[in-house]
């Protein structure tokens, strides 16, 4: 079995100090979180960025500012910039980040209720778009799915050229408008994608644990981070992101599951040089 691909979602666009104190907002705060689960055995860090106030933005040079800073202290690990953004934002606000050549970066393979009146958009022609522009600038595109549906968009534009081989998924479940977070959940996500193809699973809030689990004994690769979830255990706040990757580290030592370092997730996951 292949080793364990660990990716720290270390802030994302939504959640806020309110949920936990310890949500970075400011640069040296990105890094203390980044650093926390790359030392606890994170290879990947799924980043958002935010202005110091908490605000999401998509900013080119503020996603510099961040990434150069982490790649700072953790100089092998591997950055993914999201190019979801926050609800609202326009697909080229959306792209900025990949002008900075990351390795990853996410591809949204679907548009989602995310409950109220908040619709996180993403047509066809925005995926064919996102798509395109990640082949043009040789970027491994992390293909993020609420829904099966989702699946089955990317494949299809995968036959129409817009998304590459060898394909890499990761299923976000337990999202509000999404697909839940049960083990059957699982079971039909991960029976759907192409056998060539490799995954990780985020579980949201409650979910992100179970989940875990399920992705560890399958073979499959996990995600977790304030994004998804900010308490260790229920009503026990995490204090770092480091703090939730050490959980998925002692769940795949006590399975026999061992952790993949950055040079072998490059390895894994077929990543192309750096540019």
């Amino acid at each position: 079995m292949e080793k364990l691909i660990i990716t720290a979602a270390i802030c994302g666009a939504e959640v806020l100090k309110e949920h936990n104190p310890a949500v970075p907002y400011t640069v040296a705060e990105c890094v203390r979180e980044a650093k926390s689960a790359y030392d606890a055995g994170a290879s990947i860090i799924h980043l958002h960025v935010r202005y110091d106030d908490g605000t999401p933005t998509q900013d080119k040079a503020r996603f510099k500012e961040v990434i150069d800073a982490i790649k700072a202290a953790c100089p092998d690990v591997i950055i993914q910039p999201s190019t979801g953004g926050a609800v609202g934002m326009t697909d080229d606000e959306r792209l900025q980040p990949t002008e900075l050549l990351p390795e990853m970066a996410t591809l949204d393979c679907g548009t989602l209720n995310f409950g109220g009146d908040e619709v996180f958009m993403n047509t066809e022609n925005t995926i064919k778009y996102f798509g395109k522009r990640m082949i043009e600038l040789g970027i491994k595109p992390e293909l993020e799915c609420f829904d099966k549906s989702m699946i089955d968009m990317a494949l299809r534009l995968h036959k129409k050229g817009f998304i590459e081989k060898p394909m890499h998924f990761d299923f976000v479940m337990g999202v509000n408008g999404g697909i839940g977070g049960e083990l059957r959940d699982f079971i039909f996500m991960r029976g759907s994608i192409p056998h060539d193809a490799t995954y990780t699973v985020a579980g949201i809030g409650r979910y992100e644990f179970s989940l875990a689990m399920a992705a560890i004994v399958d073979g499959g690769h996990v995600r977790v981070g304030f994004e998804d979830n900010v308490y260790l255990s229920k009503g026990v706040l995490a204090k770092s992101n480091g703090e939730l990757v050490e959980k998925v580290v002692r769940m795949a030592k006590e399975l026999g599951r061992e952790i993949a370092t950055p040079a072998e997730t490059r390895e894994i996951l077929g990543l192309k040089p750096i540019k």
